[in-house]
Formats: structure tokens, sequence, C-alpha cells
């Protein structure tokens, strides 16, 4: 239970003010709303009009809560509202700030303060979300900004202490242990992923610092060193986040992150070995056995039902019909179509409509060559010949059908090589780099022609790879080894996905601008107001993945194929992050799979015309970047103006020293001196945190739920041909499928996991909306301007609808007859397939 405060009267000289709160009391309950009144919560209100001898805004009395009001227009669950009177008079002035102090022992998360009838000023809002703790907590009193939006130079004169205090305070001294309470943001290494005190196998790289594994940095915790290795950061349960990071339960997406942990310490152990006592077979033997998590279920013993069945979410996986038995949400992609995921068709339609759907590139030189160096790896050049291709790219040569932009690729050979050798040193893995090349048909769509899987030579990586080409095929024994070719394409992409679209590329490389943000940007600084609904639940969320997800032998490590080398090998591939590549126009154009073109509506023309994730994404890219470009040009005059903001040069200078310091020397970071290029950098954030998340986040469930579709690990070779393993293949295909792909255990862990991620809380806040309403800013003109760009985002759904349903358009729905609805911007509560939420929050 929680409980909040809200509202406002005055009278004569008493400014009334109306608070909400949400209290809290560790390891309790607050048991009744009574509990804040009497002198147990203060407030003084700070002047932004009146200042006293040093020049500081001036402090007015104490006041304390003295009215709990128990229902109110607007007011949320389970939260309280209450009555807080002031006294004023004329020379305090406007008051535009206030301290609060706590005298009870239990927190409680203050929503808003909202003073009414102000003589000459009417209503002014206190927007907080935050949480307050015992006055004796903190160093500094808390204050709390109205919601006026100041440049740092045009701040009023009696607020400009205040609001440097209360920077510095978020910025701390770097040092000790942080504590639960805290709300200090400061920059870290990835050095606590591993846990070497525990088992020297469980050691981990640092990442981050060096040149050889740059890494963003994330929050620091300043836990103790762990003692074999002074460069590790010891591990505990609880991760420090600074404390309005996480909403401790308040916020319905918290349950999600709940969840999730339970499934991962709890839920996935107990179901493990529950299935090895009742079936003492690792593997599945049938696909039909495969579909059974979806029709039939796993039956589960009494006790193992009573231990996790009280977890939310776990309820609904639990089958109603008095059978005992956990069942999966049939996934979308065979909802409709049982096995059209096996077609060519589909195979390189998810390429482009699937859950990683920005890797594919235009092929622009044959044979493919490799950017590896020779003298460590040996020649790297693709084995695939035009031989190969020629027969089905419709009476054209190579050469032809390059230059009219036909043929791409699906490269996932240099990413892999330099780990493939360790990879397959294990006993539970085996994999191939590969690289698979596909045609562009006149109807639109995508036809592999040829797969290259390559692996390491046996005498050593300078000798080069051994590879070998597969081409289509759909009977017999080479129909089969096609589609297990396909499988280990699909087996590099899922682990490409995971750990480098999804976790890298958003949830890792955003963290750092919420930690130079909440350092350097006051509250009240609009470009802080712009970004803060982006950065919802992103720490927390990242915080938990180190715990469960991404560390030694978690989640990721072992369910998908890069195994101990997963997070090492995404900092190697950090090397080629780019920032102004994220930007999806720029992306585009550098995957060469889009030309730069004035004539086209966003500028840009693509070179495959049915393209669903870049015709959506365009759409939604220019309606943030046209928002975004009002919004900056109201509150920045001129370029000048950028230039002589201290607190966004600061910002911008921690970001890319500190924040993503291993990258500082790079030349093209933004210098941030013009509006054009704040408009670019913060659409290009915005992009990432919302649009880009949520394309490849919300559709895991929908494509990977069905691991035949998607697998995450490979175990064995692909057979040769007189090999006893070919002739298995050629007498019980889908036995030989599964045995090479994920086992039964790991696809149960998989699916636990990626089902609660593609999930939507039911207090989801999407792109469009803002937390509060319409006070996130007393300025009428941005308020507006964001109204305008929910509406555009409206009339953009509405088209992206219309697309689905032009049946012409092959790709937005394919063979599987499942629409392309990712990049819709609404959505409801849960698995929906659809839904841009602000920010990565899960």
């Amino acid at each position: 239970m929680k409980k909040q405060i809200c509202c406002a009267k005055s009278v004569g000289g008493i400014v009334s003010g109306g608070l909400n709160l949400v209290g809290g009391i560790v390891g309790g309950i607050v048991d009744a709303a009574t509990s804040f009144l009497g002198q147990s919560i203060g407030f003084k209100l700070i002047s932004a009009t009146s200042s006293d001898g040093s020049g500081k805004g001036k402090v007015g009395k104490l006041a304390y809560l003295e009215k709990h009001l128990p229902s109110l227009p607007n007011l949320g669950a389970n939260q309280e509202a209450f009555n807080v009177h002031f006294e004023w008079d004329s020379d305090f002035g406007i008051p535009g700030a206030f301290y609060i102090e706590n005298f009870t022992q239990s927190e409680f998360f203050l929503v808003s303060l909202t003073l009414e009838d102000v003589p000459n000023q009417g209503t002014i809002h206190f927007l907080c979300n935050s949480w307050v703790y015992n006055k004796k907590k903190y160093d500094t009193d808390r204050i709390f900004f109205a919601n006026k939006t100041y440049l740092p130079g045009k701040t009023p004169a009696p607020l400009v202490y205040y609001r440097q205090e209360e920077l510095k305070t978020l910025r701390g001294d770097g040092k000790g242990e942080r504590k639960e309470w805290e709300r200090i943001y400061d920059y870290d290494v990835y050095n606590d992923l591993g846990e070497p005190d525990k088992n020297a196998s469980l050691a981990r790289p640092v990442l981050g610092g060096s040149s050889e594994l740059p890494y963003p940095r994330r929050g620091r915790t300043g836990r103790k060193p762990s003692r074999k290795d002074p460069k590790s950061e010891s591990r505990s349960d609880i991760v420090y986040l600074p404390r309005d990071e996480s909403f401790g339960h308040l916020k319905s997406s918290d349950f999600l992150v709940y969840i999730l942990k339970s499934a991962s310490q709890n839920v996935i152990p107990q179901l493990q070995s529950a299935i090895r006592l009742q079936f003492n077979q690792p593997e599945f033997n049938s696909f039909e056995d495969v579909r059974g998590l979806y029709d039939g279920g796993i039956k589960l013993p009494t006790n193992i039902l009573s231990d996790i069945s009280p977890i939310p979410l776990f309820k609904e996986l639990f089958r109603t019909d008095g059978e005992q038995a956990l069942k999966f949400p049939e996934p979308n992609v065979i909802q409709v179509e049982k096995s059209a995921w096996t077609t060519d068709e589909e195979f390189a339609r998810e390429m482009i409509a699937g859950v990683n759907p920005h890797i594919i590139t235009r092929l622009q030189e044959f044979p493919p060559k490799s950017k590896l160096d020779p003298q460590v790896y040996g020649d790297n050049t693709s084995t695939i010949t035009k031989e190969h291709l020629e027969p089905n790219l419709d009476g054209l040569t190579v050469e032809q059908a390059i230059a009219e932009n036909k043929l791409f690729i699906l490269n996932h050979h240099d990413t892999i090589i330099p780990y493939l050798r360790k990879i397959n040193a294990t006993d539970t893995r085996k994999a191939y780099a590969t690289r698979t090349i596909l045609f562009l048909q006149s109807n639109g769509t995508l036809k592999p022609l040829a797969i290259e899987l390559s692996k390491p030579h046996p005498q050593g990586d300078n000798y080069g790879p051994i590879s070998n080409v597969y081409l289509p095929a759909d009977q017999g024994a080479d129909g089969s080894l096609w589609l297990l070719a396909k499988a280990y394409v699909i087996v590099n992409d899922s682990s490409f996905h995971q750990l480098v679209s999804h976790w890298l590329n958003t949830h890792a490389v955003v963290e750092p601008f919420i930690i130079a943000t909440n350092r350097h940007l006051s509250v009240v600084h609009p470009v802080h107001k712009l970004l803060l609904p982006h950065y919802r639940d992103t720490m927390n969320i990242n915080a938990l993945a180190r715990n469960v997800l991404i560390n030694a032998e978690g989640i990721i490590e072992t369910t998908f194929l890069w195994g101990k080398y997963s997070l090492e090998n995404s900092a190697v591939i950090y090397k080629e992050w780019v920032f102004p590549e994220q930007a999806l126009p720029a992306d585009l154009i550098k995957r060469g799979v889009a030309v730069e073109d004035p004539s086209s509506p966003h500028g840009i023309r693509l070179l495959i015309d049915d393209y669903p994730y870049a015709a959506d994404g365009l759409e939604i890219w220019a309606a943030i970047k046209s928002w975004v470009e009002e919004y900056v040009s109201f509150y920045y005059e001129s370029d000048a103006a950028i230039a002589q903001d201290a607190e966004l040069q600061a910002f911008w200078k921690e970001l890319v020293e500190v924040g993503h310091g291993d990258k500082k020397n790079a030349p093209w970071w933004p210098k941030l001196q013009t509006r054009k290029e704040l408009i670019e950098i913060a659409s290009t954030l915005i992009w990432t945190a919302s649009a880009l998340h949520a394309a490849v986040n919300f559709g895991q469930y929908p494509y990977g739920g069905y691991i035949l579709n998607r697998p995450t690990l490979s175990r064995r070779f692909i057979p040769e041909k007189g090999s006893p393993e070919y002739d298995e293949l050629a007498k019980n295909p889908q036995k030989v499928f599964l045995k090479t792909i994920t086992p039964k255990n790991e696809t149960l862990t998989d699916l636990t996991i990626i089902e609660v991620l593609s999930r939507h809380a039911s207090d989801e806040v999407y792109l469009g909306q803002r937390d509060g309403g319409d006070i996130w800013t007393s300025d009428a003109q941005p308020i507006e301007a964001f109204r305008k760009f929910g509406k555009k985002l409206a009339e953009i759904e509405k088209k992206l609808i219309e697309r689905n349903n032009d049946e012409t358009l092959r790709n937005r729905y394919g063979p599987v007859k499942l629409p392309y609805t990712l990049l819709y911007p609404s959505s409801e509560e849960g698995l929906t397939f659809r839904g841009i939420p602000n920010s990565i929050s899960i």
C-alpha cells in the first residue's frame, strides 16, 4: 500500500498548498493517511523574486500538513491528498521552489505540490515524482522547483544558488558505497558482471576503460572490490540506483522487473528440475513436441505450483481447466500458419520486418570481403561464387544485380570469427560464422540465394576459415540441410540481436546520457524536461540485467550462442559504434538500403520499397524530429544561446569524455554549438530509447517464443554427406534439427524470460504522452507543440494500419500472416506485439 498528497487554496494572507504523496515504510505499510499529519512533514517556500541579504531567494516559515483530503479529481490509485497552509506576505514575492523535511521514519513518494490563489500569480505547480526519506538521511535539504523552465542564464537571480546546489548534490563526491536513499549519479565501468570470489570460472573481464574492451559507462554503486580481483566489484542482491530511478513497486513496470528477477532466480530452476525428474529427456523429439508447450503445456508437481503460482504473470501461464500445467501463450508467428516459418520468404522477410530488422545491408562488392586483420585471421573473403547465385537472378549477372541494387547480405561473419574457436571448444556449442546473400525480386520480396557457413581452420586462425556454401532446396536431405543452414544463420542473428541490437545499442548506450543529464542539467532546464520521459526505468532494468541477465552464467550466457564471451564480444563490437549513425536515416544510408533523395517524403528513398521497419520507422523519426525542432527553437533563439548554455555544454562534455569516454577522441561527435546539432542529438537519443528499442524488444516472444523459428543455440555441426549424422538426417530430419538447436531446458528459460520482456506494463507511458498531464512545464507553446506531436503519432498509426491492409505489400505480413505492428505508437497492457513506450523500461 502506498500513499499520496495533492491540492490547494488561499485565504487572505495564507497560501494553501495541495500535496500529492505516496508513502511507504521499509518492511511495512503506512497504516493511515493521518500518520502524515501533525508536525510530521514540513515545508518552506523559497522565493523566485525576493532575495535575502546574500542574494539567495527568501525562505519562508516552516508549515506542516494539516488536513487529509480523501477525494480529489484526478487522484490516482494509492494516492492521498493533503492540505498545507503557508504564511505569505507581499515582501516574499512569488514562490519558485520549496524545501521539504520528513520527520517520520517512513519514506514516501512525493508526486506533486500545487499552490492555488497565489497573489498576482494564480496557480503554481510543482511536479516532484521523488522519494523523500527522513531528514537526517540527507546532507542537504530536499528541494523541489516549480514547473517553470529556464535556461541557466535566464534563471531568476534568487534561484540561481538553489539551482546550482541541487546539481552539486546530484553529482556527489565520487566516494564510498552509495546508500539506498541517495540520489547521486556517477559513472563506473562494467566490472560487476563476474563473481571471481565465488569461482574462478565466473571471472569476467572489465568492460570499459581500455582500448581493447571499450564500453559505455554504467551507474556507479561504490561496492567494495572483490577479494580475488581488485579490478572487479563485489556483487550483491541489491544494486544501488539513484533513488528516483526505482519506483519500488509503485509503478506496475516495476512488477515486470520483479517478475523477471523471480523468474530467473526461482521459477526457472524449479521448472528445469521438474522437467528433469518428469521426463529425463533433455530433447524435444519432434516439432509437435515443441508445439506442446502452447497446446498442452508441461505438467508440474503440486509443490512447484504452490511455490511459483503466487508470482504475478505466472498465474496467467497456468491452465485453468483443472490440469496442473504450465502453458505458454502461442507465439504470433504460428497463430495463423503453423509451418510457414520454414519458408525462404519468411526467413528473408524477418530480416526487414522481424525482431532484428536493421542489420541487413546492400551488397556492393563481390565476393564479400572481410575487415578482419589477415595477419591474424587469414583470408576471410567469401567463397560464394557467381555460379552459386546466377541461376536464381532472373537472368541477371551478379554485376547487373549489384548495379540495380538487387543484392543484399545478412553478414554475421566478422563479428563472430574472433570468438568462434573458443565457442566451438565448449561441449555444448558448435557454430559457424555466416553470410547470407539475398535477391530482391520483382514482387518486392527477398529471396535467399546462398548461405556460407565458415568455421576455424584446425591448424590455426591465420590459415583462414574453412567454408561451405549451401543453396536453397525444399525436398529430401538437401532440403533438410538448407533448413539447418538457415538455423545457423538465425542462431547468429539471435545472439547479435540480444547482445548488440537490444542490449548494447539501446540499454547500454543510453545509460551515460541519463547520468550526464542528471549531473549537469537542472530539472528546470528545457533539455532536461525534453529528455526526462525517455529515461524512465532504464537504469532500473539495466541494474537488474547486470544482476541476472548479462552476468556470468546468467540467462544470456546460458541460453545464447556466445556464452561466456557474450558481453566481451559486445565490447569489441562497440568499437564500431558511431553516435550520429544511430539516427534512422543515417543508419539506412550507411547500410546502403536507402539513398538521399530530396524529392522523397523524408529526404531519402528506400531501395527495398516494401521494408516495413524502415518505412514505418521513417514516419516515427520525422514526427520525433519535428517535435524536437519546435521545442528547441522555442527555448533557443540563436546558435549563440546553445554555445552560451553552461549546463548544456557541461552535460555534453562529460557525456563524450566520461560517459562514452572510451570514444572521446572519435572525430564524429557533434560539437553541440548549434541548434541543428542539438535537434539531431536529442532526436537520435529519443529515437533510440523509444522506437528503436520497441522495434527490437516487443517482437521477442511473438517471433522467438517459437524456438524453431528463432533458435538461440547450435550444438552440432551440420552433417556431412556420407556420415552417420547425414544418414540420420535423411531418416528423421526433425530430430536432427532439434538435436542441433536450443535444447528443452534452455528453451524453457528463453521462453520464460522473453515472455516477460515482450510485455507492456499497465501504466506504460507511450511516445506522445507524459506523466503528470500538461503541468511538466508552464510554457503554453511547448505544451501545444507536444499535443500536436501526439496527434501526429495517432495519424501515423492510422497510416501504418492502412499499409498492413495493402495486400500488394507482401513483406507487411508474409507467409506467416503476421502484420508488422511493432511501430504502432499505442498499445494496451500485456503481450501485444505493438506500442512504442517513451523509454527503455523492460
